[in-house]
């Protein structure tokens, strides 16, 4: 038997780039039903019962041929609710699907791709992979504010990813400061509205006056279905031809597209679980800041918690501890956020173990 390539072996194979990169780093997934999934920003409410019974339905038949290539029933569902053409809808096997397709038809490996930092970390790895250039800038941050710096309309990228609300923080960009950029803006600017069901406002106004605007969309957070892998872009039609070029040509299986659609359909049901998320999410916070937390507002289905130098624990710590107290948050060894967690909105049972674990790592 032969011996198994080394890693300098094996780097060789594959361009420079891609051996470079560190790759992504999701968050950890527990293999057990008792640990309590704060860490990743899934909604902690089951999906819509019709998403449910519209998998059951799917028949032998639909599993053995191809699925619909422009997954034509959520376009008409999904146009519906956002009150735009059918055509204006563009499915994907996620949204971090989208991300990848976008930054391969809009950037060239001499062009620049612009993204916000901190921000989603999964944008600079996808452009390293391109091999398309990093063009960083930072978020302004004075204590628990963040803003955009000015001047990023005037920026030289290809493409400007702005996630909004903002992860990991929560914040949120006003949408006019959002369109001054557009329309300024000589590229392709993608709105990541991933977070966006659990927020006051959404940009999809901006599509309509703009064309160089896109937003991304996910079935993974507001509808509880990040299982199915199933996102979604609003843009115009035109602009969404191009991306159908490159794009693969049946990203969405049918099991995907039957509960999708089926969720979308149940606004209602999606909306209820939306409402309680943000009450937890102002107790938890209010609890939270009662602790000695600091933090963004947040219109996420998380909260950025600050940990005080006063405290006896680190950020890193207190991950730590509600680790071992099965109870996973998200903490990172990065600039600017080493000294924060991450936590998940849950549900009312799930927060008051969070809460009462903190006090008790705390004291």
């Amino acid at each position: 038997m032969s011996q198994p390539l080394t890693t300098e072996q094996s780097t060789k194979l594959v361009r420079a780039n891609v051996a470079q990169s560190l790759g992504y780093v999701p968050g950890e997934q527990p293999t057990d039903t008792v640990t309590i999934k704060m860490n990743t920003n899934e909604n902690p409410y089951p999906p819509s019962p019709k998403a449910m019974e519209a998998i059951a339905q799917v028949t032998p038949e639909q599993l053995r041929r191809y699925p619909s290539p422009s997954a034509l029933d959520f376009r008409l569902a999904a146009a519906k609710v956002h009150g735009v053409t059918p055509e204006s809808i563009m499915t994907f096997n996620g949204g971090d699907d989208l991300l990848s397709v976008i930054i391969r038809t809009c950037t060239t490996e001499s062009d620049a791709v612009l993204f916000l930092e901190p921000s989603y970390s999964l944008y600079p790895v996808l452009t390293e992979l391109h091999g398309a250039r990093k063009k960083i800038v930072n978020y302004n941050i004075d204590g628990t504010t963040w803003a955009l710096p000015d001047g990023l309309e005037s920026a030289q990228a290809g493409l400007m990813l702005i996630v909004n609300p903002n992860a990991p923080s929560g914040h949120f960009n006003p949408i006019s400061q959002l369109e001054s950029i557009a329309k300024k803006f000589a590229g392709v600017l993608l709105i990541d509205e991933a977070y966006i069901d659990f927020a006051s406002e959404s940009a999809l106004a901006l599509v309509n006056r703009n064309e160089n605007v896109i937003l991304l969309r996910s079935m993974s957070k507001g509808y509880s279905l990040a299982g199915l892998r199933f996102g979604y872009a609003i843009g115009q039609p035109s602009l969404l031809k191009q991306i159908e070029k490159v794009r693969d040509s049946y990203p969405c299986d049918v099991l995907s597209i039957a509960a999708a659609t089926a969720a979308m359909e149940d606004q209602a049901y999606a909306a209820s679980t939306w409402d309680k998320v943000k009450s937890e999410r102002k107790r938890v916070a209010s609890e939270l800041a009662a602790l000695g937390f600091t933090m963004p507002e947040s219109q996420s289905n998380f909260l950025l918690a600050g940990v005080p130098n006063s405290f006896s624990v680190s950020a890193k710590q207190i991950y730590q501890s509600l680790k071992e107290r099965q109870i996973l948050i998200r903490w990172w060894d990065l600039p600017r956020i080493s000294d924060k967690v991450r936590i998940t909105i849950g549900t009312a049972q799930q927060n008051d173990l969070l809460l009462t674990a903190l006090k008790s790592i705390l004291t």
